[in-house]
């Protein structure tokens, strides 16, 4: 169920990016948040956001035996995609022994 729900969010995701990414280009994308006060305070709160989920994915990866630079990199190019493909690609076995790990200790 999860993992259905998360590449819903990626197909709608990118359903609203595609026409975005053609109509504007990459570079296009970013320069419209950059004319506003409330474009910044957007972009801000999307750096907020993803240096929350870096934070995660880098744990979650080392935990699970991965390497998280290229989650890393994938995330600070495409933004939202790549934790959503992360979480996709997380072994389901990783999941599992965190929450068996929190519930231990509580």
């Amino acid at each position: 169920m999860q993992r259905t729900l998360i590449a819903v969010v990626l197909v709608l995701f990118g359903a609203l990016s595609l026409p975005a990414m053609l109509q504007h280009g990459y570079v296009g994308i970013w320069e419209v948040q950059f004319r506003t006060w409330a474009g910044m305070q957007v972009l801000a709160d999307l750096a907020i956001a993803l240096v929350l989920v870096l934070a995660w994915i880098w744990k979650d990866a080392k935990a699970a035996g991965r390497n998280p630079w290229p989650w890393i990199a994938a995330t600070l190019t495409l933004g939202s995609f790549a934790p959503l493909v992360y979480l996709l690609t997380r072994r389901r076995q990783a999941a599992r022994v965190e929450v068996s790990t929190r519930a231990g200790s509580a």
